[in-house]
């Protein structure tokens, strides 16, 4: 996730950007489902999951965020 983003950075393009968090938030789904299935197989705690899934949820709107800003900018 981390290194879409900062690859989207370099892009000259909003639209390009904005192109490279949505990779980065894709990338952070996946993260999710596999988190949902080393739960659904018992490789975590309860609290594991509830805290892997805040971070998750906050990362998500992170980058949501990040891409409406890089949607609204001039390029």
């Amino acid at each position: 996730m981390a290194s879409n983003i900062a690859e989207g950075t370099s892009r000259k393009s909003k639209k390009d950007q904005a192109n490279f968090s949505v990779i980065a938030y894709s990338s952070t789904i996946e993260l999710l489902n596999d988190l949902i299935i080393s739960n659904d197989l018992a490789f975590l705690t309860n609290k594991q999951y509830t805290e892997g899934r805040e971070l998750i949820e906050r990362q998500t709107f992170l980058i949501a965020s990040l891409r409406q800003s890089q949607l609204r900018k001039k390029t």
